[in-house]
């Protein structure tokens, strides 16, 4: 009995041993050093990963990419912010009529070519155009309460639009029509503005490419061999190729910032619960989430009056879009790029993107005396589980959704139909059912208590008067399909859903492919006028949107 007494024990000192060894300084530091070490080579071999991904891909979709048509000189106005159309409209300088025929006939050119919109109501949008002119040539028009009157718009297909498809890209919805109009179609009818179309989404809004399996996919104007981005990829689609004034997005994951970014657009995502979600996705507009609707637009200019038309009533009281700052009076801090090892690195286009922007804003004396401050936190290593957490949380079901609500559709017998070629869903939507019901839900207390830890952290140090510059993305517009083998990329986006912040993607001119850069401005909840303030500034100080036509292939 004793020798098995001291065989205990020295095991045990051996096991103290090693853990004191373990937790001495030296080797602490020598721990640190390999951890580094490790992460990056990792990096750096993802970053050769990607050059490969980028050189298979760029062999067939560099044979098949179709330039975008010019703007024709009569349909020039098309070029304008939907506030300058508004306001010639109200000054009788152009008649709504001219301006939704031009749209239709911008939309007839580039549509054949991005594959963007799902259906139309040309017809009666005219109708209705001639009406506005009648009234406003008889006095009679209400621009107070109107302040879009006569402008046309067009919606996310997921967005109910009265008499139009609803599918929600979903093939057993292929013929569904929306009774009503969703509550951001209703307010923007309000405002005055005229539905023109609607446009592609992915299945439910759960990708970022813009493709499903009954209206195919939608190309990027700038390179149609490249995405759109998702899930508002249409909108995107013909925003940038200046056939629609005014785009009616919403974000649950970047949905509205990501086909911005890689369409050169603004983008403007509100904090979460100032919108209505109700009848946007089958939605009632009573859960709670963190989605938000919100526009894309080629102008800055346009995000602030689009997105007051849209707030609830209350938010609108709170938010204050109109409130003017100084660039020398807003704090500004920064993020460089995130250590999430799922994600790609950043490329040199975007890291220079941010250089030049910060080196801009110092030289414009931003940020006061102490200039740009670089943010850092822990949560910034699990963007993507922060968010997947969150959408666990939301209330409507993926599975079931995807059978409209006619049973609960199973990843794994849909990856084998997937196989043989016989399912109904895009690969994209199986790989969300496989997530979602075979891979291990992410810890619940861990992530709720780091959501809330780098929320409280980054609201503390913004403040009332900071913005956070963050990336867009590891790199622009990729190649169609090769997201695939970088499932992640999207998280710098989808994080600031699950910290449920404003966010305002800025674009910042392009790459040496002609591909559009750009980054994002956030800010602490309510603080939007913080975002679009930055966003100014930088439209004035870099030019803002470059239109798809413009860039020489």
């Amino acid at each position: 009995m004793s020798t098995q007494c001291e065989r205990v024990v020295n095991i045990q000192c051996k096991k103290d041993k090693l853990l004191q060894f373990r937790t001495t300084k030296p080797n602490k530091i020598f721990e640190g050093m390999a951890s580094e070490m490790f992460k990056q080579i990792f990096l750096l071999f993802r970053t050769y990963f990607d050059m490969f991904i980028d050189f298979i891909f760029s062999l067939y979709w560099e044979r098949h990419r179709q330039a975008i048509p010019s703007l024709e000189k009569r349909h020039s106005m098309l070029s304008e912010s939907a506030v300058n159309l508004a306001s010639k409209i109200r000054n009788k300088e152009l008649k709504s009529e001219e301006l939704v025929q031009a749209c239709i006939e911008r939309i007839k050119i580039v549509n054949p070519i991005l594959n963007a919109v799902t259906d139309e109501r040309f017809d009666d949008a005219l109708g209705e155009a001639r009406e506005v002119d009648k009234l406003i040539e008889a006095g009679q028009a209400d621009f107070e309460n109107q302040p879009f009157l006569g402008v046309p718009f067009t919606a996310k297909e997921s967005h109910a639009v009265r008499g139009m498809l609803h599918t929600l890209g979903i093939a057993r919805r292929r013929r569904a029509r929306a009774p009503h109009d969703a509550e951001c179609v209703r307010l923007l009818r309000a405002a005055g503005a005229i539905p023109l179309a609607v446009t592609n989404v992915p299945e439910i809004n759960k990708w970022q490419e813009t493709r499903n399996m009954v209206f195919g996919q939608t190309c990027n104007p700038y390179h149609t061999g490249r995405t759109v981005g998702g899930s508002s990829g249409g909108e995107a689609a013909l925003a940038a190729a200046l056939a629609s004034p005014i785009s009616l997005c919403s974000d649950i994951g970047g949905s509205t910032r990501m086909p911005a970014f890689y369409c050169g657009l603004f983008g403007l995502n509100p904090t979460a619960g100032t919108t209505s979600l109700k009848g946007s996705a089958l939605r009632s507009g009573l859960e709670p989430t963190m989605a938000s609707v919100g526009v894309l637009s080629k102008r800055c200019a346009d995000l602030a009056p689009l997105t007051n038309v849209l707030l609830t009533d209350s938010a609108r009281l709170q938010i204050q879009l109109d409130t003017e700052y100084h660039i020398k009076d807003i704090k500004i801090f920064y993020c460089k790029s995130a250590p999430d090892l799922r994600v790609s690195p950043l490329d040199k286009d975007m890291r220079q993107t941010m250089d030049k922007v910060l080196s801009a804003l110092r030289e414009d004396g931003a940020g006061g005396a102490g200039g740009a401050r670089e943010y850092g936190h822990p949560g910034l290593r699990h963007m993507y589980s922060l968010w997947r957490h969150a959408m666990a949380l939301e209330a409507d079901s993926f599975p079931q959704l995807l059978t409209d609500n006619h049973g609960h559709a199973n990843g794994i017998l849909e990856l084998v139909k997937k196989v043989v070629g016989v399912s109904a869903y895009t690969l994209a939507a199986i790989l969300k059912l496989l997530d979602e019901q075979v891979l291990p839900a992410v810890d619940r207390d861990w992530a709720d208590r780091t959501t809330k830890d780098l929320r409280e952290d980054l609201i503390r140090t913004l403040g009332e008067e900071g913005v956070l510059l963050f990336p867009s993305a590891p790199a622009a517009a990729p190649y169609h399909y090769s997201l695939y083998l970088r499932p992640f990329n999207f998280s710098y986006w989808a994080l600031l859903n699950a910290l449920r912040l404003p966010a305002l993607q800025v674009p910042l001119g392009l790459s040496s492919a002609g591909l559009p850069l750009g980054l994002q401005v956030v800010a602490a909840p309510r603080r939007e006028a913080l975002c679009l303030a930055v966003a100014k500034h930088l439209e004035a100080r870099f030019g803002g949107f470059v239109p798809p036509c413009a860039v020489q292939h």
